[in-house]
């Protein structure tokens, strides 16, 4: 964002208390105005709202006939985007849930919150049976009152295990939602005993399409979706991608490289950009994949990986020849990959067991990519894991969404895990959620019950890209006499760079290792125009039960001892 605009978002704050610059704001505006516009016409539309918006700010005893931020679409482009690309991030997406509105007769029991556009809000259930069925239906009531401006709406999400709906509000009075009829005594229990959950989505209507704006690039396979991905892990994590010195690709001579060696891999652009993107902001990791090396008995170097995508499109654990491997990071994935090689301290190197690694390895072969578990290694808290304005509450309502979108994906990503965790077989996810409260738990206390290594699912063991190696690692005795005790299902890729098994003597690196880059980092960057940063590496001795009760909250994602 340039200079201009961030002078006129000072000015969109609370104005009023600046009437000693009153004049001179003004008149900043109108020189901004000015020196934006490309034609007449534009300068005095520019000039014109740009007035009003002072004008407006200044009366602080009246109601605002609009908001100031209403009116900046209306402004020529180059002056209004930087602005609201400013104001409004991919974040405010995610709905916020402010209360759930339970069977009551009278709104003195109604539930009360503050809107984004009406200041005072409150909501309350009343039950009927208009529909003359078994258990009838209700009426959800919602009262808004003492909206910020004339021309703003609040945008909801309300939802139950069994559906999920959304309305708006314009007006300034009581409105109503039907419910015609309950699912069945399942819904009709739950709601009488928890409520219909309100999410508020606090950007607004426009906010929304703002925050639409900008996650649909970081799925483009182009030069911007690229840039909006780096530009959202600066914002959201505090990465610095500070360039390199070319060239950008490592010669690398694969006989430096050894069995166990890791591989990080960071990908920045298109659909896998994306969703790495969104993993690193939730788990704190600096990469979003990875892989790790293996010599067979012949010497020769092979790749293993979960995640690797087979001819006909599925995410399967494979074996893979390095050359098969590099040259398709170098010449065929076109999500720009940042790879860097951790070579394994030799102590560590000695105690692996490359026959059980292996085997390992042979036994996972073919089978798919662990989306079972894939969420539960970043859940470890009730509360320390969700940047805002995520909760367990958005996370129930994102899956019950899902699950009506795509009920064999949602089988897939969670109910399995979560029938795991309940000790039941079979349950879909509102099914769970009624499970849960019946046996006097919450969903949030679910979420965060440790994964298990020996838990089998109904397609084999699961394993995510990082649960794979670290499965392999334990087979080959790099986490004994500790093993029993630890759940690598549980780990993030930030728990597995950080651990201690890493070469941390810069000597014995490969002579190509970092060839030309003038900052010497610990490990080997072999590809990539950004320096990988990852923040802890190589700095952690793995202890019993690691990683299972560990918060991750942006953008420090402070860690407390042995957590």
């Amino acid at each position: 964002m340039n200079i201009r605009a961030k002078q006129i978002i000072g000015w969109l704050g609370p104005l009023p208390k600046r009437r000693e610059r009153q004049s001179s704001s003004t008149f900043t505006l109108f020189l901004l105005a000015m020196s934006m516009a490309s034609s007449n016409k534009t300068l005095l539309l520019s000039t014109f709202f740009l007035l009003i918006i002072i004008t407006a700010h200044q009366v602080s005893t009246l109601k605002y006939p609009f908001h100031p931020r209403d009116l900046l679409p209306l402004l020529p482009k180059q002056l209004s985007w930087p602005i609201l690309n400013s104001l409004h991030s991919a974040v405010d997406l995610l709905p916020v849930f402010v209360g759930a509105a339970s069977n009551t007769s009278s709104p003195d029991n109604s539930v009360e919150w503050k809107g984004a556009c009406f200041y005072e809000n409150k909501a309350w259930m009343v039950f009927h049976n208009n529909s003359q069925t078994q258990y009838g239906g209700g009426t959800l009531h919602l009262k808004v009152s003492e909206a910020h401006s004339w021309t703003c709406l609040d945008l909801y999400i309300f939802a139950t295990p069994y559906r999920v709906t959304w309305d708006y509000y314009f007006l300034s009075r009581e409105h109503t939602l039907e419910f015609s009829e309950w699912e069945g005594k399942a819904e009709y229990e739950y709601v009488k005993n928890h409520g219909v959950s309100i999410f508020l989505m606090k950007a607004g209507m426009l906010g929304t399409l703002e925050a639409l704006w900008e996650v649909f690039p970081l799925f483009t396979n182009t030069g911007w979706g690229e840039n909006s991905n780096i530009n959202f892990l600066k914002k959201h994590m505090g990465a610095s991608f500070e360039a390199r010195p070319e060239p950008w690709v490592t010669n690398v001579t694969a006989d430096d490289i050894h069995s166990g060696d890791f591989l990080a891999v960071s990908k920045i652009r298109g659909r896998w950009g994306a969703f790495e993107s969104l993993e690193k902001w939730v788990s704190g990791a600096y990469a979003g994949h990875t892989a790790v090396c293996l010599r067979d008995s012949d010497g020769k170097l092979w790749i293993g990986e979960s995640g690797h995508e087979n001819e006909e499109g599925e995410d399967i654990i494979a074996l893979i020849p390095w050359d098969e491997w590099w040259e398709f990071e170098l010449n065929e994935d076109d999500s720009n990959p940042h790879i860097a090689l951790l070579p394994l301290h030799p102590d560590v190197r000695a105690k692996f067991n490359e026959t059980a690694a292996w085997e390992y390895a042979r036994s996972m072969e073919g089978k798919p990519y662990g989306y079972h578990n894939m969420i539960f290694s970043w859940i470890d808290t009730l509360t320390g894991n969700y940047p805002p304005p995520i909760d367990a509450n958005v996370v129930a309502c994102v899956m019950t969404i899902w699950s009506q979108l795509q009920p064999a994906y949602a089988a897939n990503m969670w109910n399995e895990a979560l029938n795991k965790r309940l000790g039941t077989k079979g349950l879909d996810l509102s099914q769970v959620l009624v499970e849960v409260e019946k046996r006097g738990s919450s969903f949030e206390q679910l979420l965060t019950i440790p994964e298990q290594d020996d838990w089998v699912y109904s397609d084999g063991k699961s394993t995510s890209c990082i649960a794979f190696i670290l499965e392999m690692y334990k087979a080959a005795g790099l986490f004994n006499p500790i093993a029993s005790s630890v759940q690598v299902t549980e780990f993030t890729i930030k728990d597995a760079y950080i651990l201690n098994f890493f070469e941390n003597n810069s000597s014995r690196l490969p002579n190509w290792c970092n060839d030309g880059d003038t900052v010497k980092l610990p490990y080997c960057q072999i590809k990539g125009k950004y320096r990988m940063e990852l923040p802890g590496y190589n700095s952690m001795e793995p202890y019993p039960h690691m990683n299972e009760r560990c918060p991750s909250l942006p953008t420090k994602y402070y860690r407390p001892e042995n957590c």
